[in-house]
């Protein structure tokens, strides 16, 4: 494998560039006097910023993109192995990185690399560590699959021995990783376009658990059935957590205020330590900081940095968001959650907030999710007042006509949900307008475009 030397910068061309993990990567490396190009295929604010900052940018992936002066390409899971850029790289005899192997190899020049993982809540939880490690004025570097305003994008370079990032299991890409800290938030069936099943997903979470070194930790969730499964063979320290209190970290006393945010009493070893208040929305994000809070621990930072840092942490770009109030009084959110135990989260966060009707817009993301788990979907969403289908967002997939968001609204009404399928953007914009009343809570959510809805809804 191809070997990025931190101290001998080269010529590093990335295959999708703007996604928002690629343009992380590829600005620690122009900030470490790299030469950085690639390409994608529509202009973002990923690709304005990096051209700023030197990165020479194609759009469109062509052919005549890839020279034999470039010394080692960069591409995601997204790019196919037809694609003429990929084909002309291998055509060239060029090296190649995933993107995940890149990120692996950055990881190895921190001390205290610390990787996020889990079915879900990775976005969320980094961010909690980043607040904490900004507020402990650690200056780390952060490496995030969202856009986070305290950093004003989605990565920051640092200049110590701190790194945080979110780490991904899909095609096993966190295996690339070298972390110092490893956080397992949960495990859960998904990305089922890969993996058989949730067996095969709990082996794969064991091999990234083992990859702790032994001086490091491993920070899981306690309360998951197959925790044992996973840390029979690790070597590392291991610190768990969740609501149970037999957990090293847990958390009694949990109380919401009118806007969602919890506040609870912090249990460490079954000693009572600390009263804890968020401002991230639901118990799910109560589990959700504890893991932040012991790898914080873990690091020897003082719990008033810690306490600081995770009240100054507001949700996310996407991560139950709110985006305002229309003219008709109808309070809009955005949540980017994409599995119905996400769902199920979210929405349990939603119903603690004050409102009249919940409004769910709803685009699932990608169509084996959506066969695979459509009953959980349907009963997830069920417990709305109204659910909004859009259509699939296909994603990485092709339409072979397994499943549709008609099936889901069959699901959901058979449950005595109330949904209704429209199909498009524009028709749902229609529905709401008319239908919505004030007071009411409006969620777009899931992981594709779903966002714009609420956008425009406010712009009228």
């Amino acid at each position: 494998m191809y070997q990025v030397d931190f101290q001998t910068p080269c010529n590093v061309y990335f295959m999708g560039i703007g996604g928002i993990s690629m343009s992380g990567l590829a600005e620690i490396l122009l900030q470490a006097g790299f030469h950085v190009s690639g390409s994608d295929m529509k202009e973002s604010d990923m690709t304005a910023t990096l051209r700023t900052l030197g990165a020479i940018i194609y759009i469109g992936q062509v052919t005549e993109n890839i020279s034999s002066d470039i010394d080692v390409i960069v591409y995601t899971a997204a790019i196919s192995k037809d694609n003429p850029e990929f084909v002309e790289a291998k055509r060239l005899g060029l090296p190649m990185l995933t993107r995940a192997e890149l990120l692996g190899q950055i990881m190895s020049h921190y001390k205290y690399g610390i990787a996020v993982s889990g079915t879900h809540g990775k976005t969320t939880t980094t961010s909690m560590m980043s607040h904490i490690l900004l507020q402990a004025d650690t200056d780390p570097t952060i490496s995030i699959g969202g856009m986070l305003d305290v950093i004003g994008g989605n990565i920051r370079v640092g200049h110590t021995d701190y790194f945080v990032t979110e780490a991904c299991e899909y095609t096993n890409s966190y295996h690339a990783l070298n972390p110092f800290i490893s956080i397992i938030l949960n495990v859960d069936a998904d990305h089922l376009d890969f993996f058989s099943g949730i067996d095969e997903i709990v082996e794969s979470f064991r091999v990234f658990a083992e990859k702790t070194p032994s001086d490091g930790a491993l920070i899981i969730n306690g309360d998951m059935p197959y925790t044992d499964r996973i840390i029979k063979n690790v070597s590392s320290n291991v610190i768990t957590f969740g609501l149970n209190p037999d957990n090293t970290y847990s958390a009694t006393d949990i109380t919401f205020d009118e806007f969602g945010h919890p506040t609870y009493t912090l249990i460490v070893r079954g000693e009572t330590k600390d009263c804890i208040t968020l401002h991230s929305t639901g118990i799910h994000n109560v589990v959700n900081s504890l893991s932040a809070i012991a790898a914080s621990e873990f690091l020897g930072l003082p719990a008033s940095e810690i306490k600081e840092g995770l009240l100054a942490c507001t949700s996310a770009k996407r991560r139950f968001e709110y985006k305002g109030t229309t003219t008709q009084g109808v309070k809009i959110l955005d949540d980017y959650a994409h599995h119905p135990t996400e769902i199920s989260a979210t929405l349990e966060a939603a119903r603690n907030l004050p409102h009249s009707k919940l409004w769910c817009i709803f685009q699932p993301h990608t169509y084996t999710r959506t066969y695979a788990l459509l009953d959980d979907f349907a009963k997830a969403l069920s417990v709305c007042d109204h659910v909004l289908l859009a259509d699939i967002y296909a994603a990485r997939e092709k339409d072979t006509h397994m499943v549709s968001s008609k099936d889901l609204e069959e699901k959901i009404n058979a449950l005595d949900g109330t949904a209704t399928y429209l199909g498009d953007f524009l028709s749902i914009e229609k529905y709401v307008e008319k239908n919505c009343k004030k007071n009411d809570l409006l969620i777009t959510m899931g992981a594709g475009n779903v966002d714009v809805v609420g956008e425009h809804l406010l712009k009228k």
